[in-house]
């Protein structure tokens, strides 16, 4: 089968010809916010001919348009919700595409001291103990999820006047904090194709839990026969081929890359 798609692939690129549909795609907010669909779409729809139309929201609804079947695949960024997406037969399976990390943002003058953290949990500490304002996406994201499992690692419960749940996407939430000079936890790559950053700063980074793996799922056609499933698997086959891999690794801003990529190949 891998290499019926490949050799498919490879017969649209050679020819031009188009697939004649459109694929649905949802993907997370900080996925879309970094810029990079807009490099990674007009080059799948020169080498395959697919238009891909993306469903821009977060990974918690990214899942559940794939459980309904309202979209072909889905890329998303919360390694426990794809698994249980593929175990309960939504998804085919699971293909890790590219990952980059999360960061803490805050103000400049890092009133909690997040730059002397030593850790995650520790920098989450710092903002509870001393009530610094503190901006959550509150929004079941990928990222959303990641911010409560660091906080249930640190054994605190983010509750206050000091915590604030936005219900938003990267970006809306990334200007409230900017608005309201706050912490906030963002992808590294939203925060850098962030425009509006006022008086923040990145004030922390580097801790391995903050690993940020996004990954690629087909929505499982026994479940939904009308997906169109050979499209969602040439898109797979284009997403881990070497054309991505050079676009991925290549997209930028102010000379620092946004997504590494790390797809097994072949």
């Amino acid at each position: 089968m891998k290499r019926i798609i490949l050799a498919a692939l490879a017969s649209i690129s050679l020819t031009g010809m188009a697939v004649a549909d459109d694929l649905k795609l949802a993907v997370t907010t900080s996925f879309h916010n970094s810029g990079l669909a807009d490099i990674l779409l007009p080059q799948i729809k020169q080498d395959t001919g697919i238009n891909v139309q993306l469903l821009v929201v977060g990974t918690g609804q990214a899942i559940k348009l794939g459980e309904a079947g309202d979209v072909d695949a889905i890329l998303v960024h919360s390694r426990k919700a794809e698994e249980a997406f593929v175990a309960g037969g939504f998804g085919t399976h699971r293909r890790e595409i590219m990952y980059n990390d999360f960061v803490f943002i805050g103000p400049k003058t890092d009133e909690a001291n997040l730059a002397d953290a030593t850790s995650a949990t520790d920098a989450l500490t710092r903002i509870q103990t001393s009530a610094a304002t503190f901006v959550s996406r509150g929004d079941d994201s990928g990222t959303h999820k990641k911010e409560l499992s660091l906080w249930a690692a640190a054994n605190i419960n983010p509750e206050g006047t000091w915590y604030n749940a936005v219900g938003a996407g990267m970006g809306a939430a990334l200007n409230t904090a900017s608005g309201m000079n706050a912490y906030i936890m963002s992808d590294r790559a939203s925060w850098l194709n962030f425009g509006n950053k006022g008086d923040l700063d990145l004030v922390y980074a580097g801790d391995p839990i903050l690993f940020n793996q996004y990954a690629y799922l087909p929505v499982n056609p026994l479940k939904h026969p009308h997906v169109k499933a050979e499209l969602a698997e040439i898109l797979e086959a284009w997403l881990v081929s070497d054309t991505a891999k050079a676009l991925i690794n290549s997209h930028q801003i102010n000379n620092e890359t946004l997504f590494v990529f790390n797809a097994k190949q072949g």
